[in-house]
């Protein structure tokens, strides 16, 4: 599987290691990730993709519009309840 913008990903380490993040941008061997709630769309956390599990599963959100920390908690809600 190949990590892409909107992938849900689970953290395998560092402060936030289990935390669930969305992918909102690549770059070479990281990924800037966000959770919508300590980690905002605007302050998104760069991280090592060695250090991120990837789900398989995509948010619904267009990515191409600005995306609010609302809609990405939101989807991460929709992703844990199932």
């Amino acid at each position: 599987m190949e990590a892409k913008k909107g992938l849900i990903v689970r953290s395998k380490a560092g402060r936030d290691k289990g935390g669930i993040f969305v992918i909102l941008e690549l770059e070479n061997e990281y990924a800037y990730i966000t959770d919508g709630n300590l980690r905002k769309v605007d302050r998104p956390k760069k991280k090592k993709l060695r250090h991120l599990q990837l789900s398989g599963f995509e948010i619904k959100l267009d990515l191409t519009a600005e995306i609010s920390d609302r809609k990405v908690r939101e989807a991460l809600a929709e992703y844990s309840e199932n």
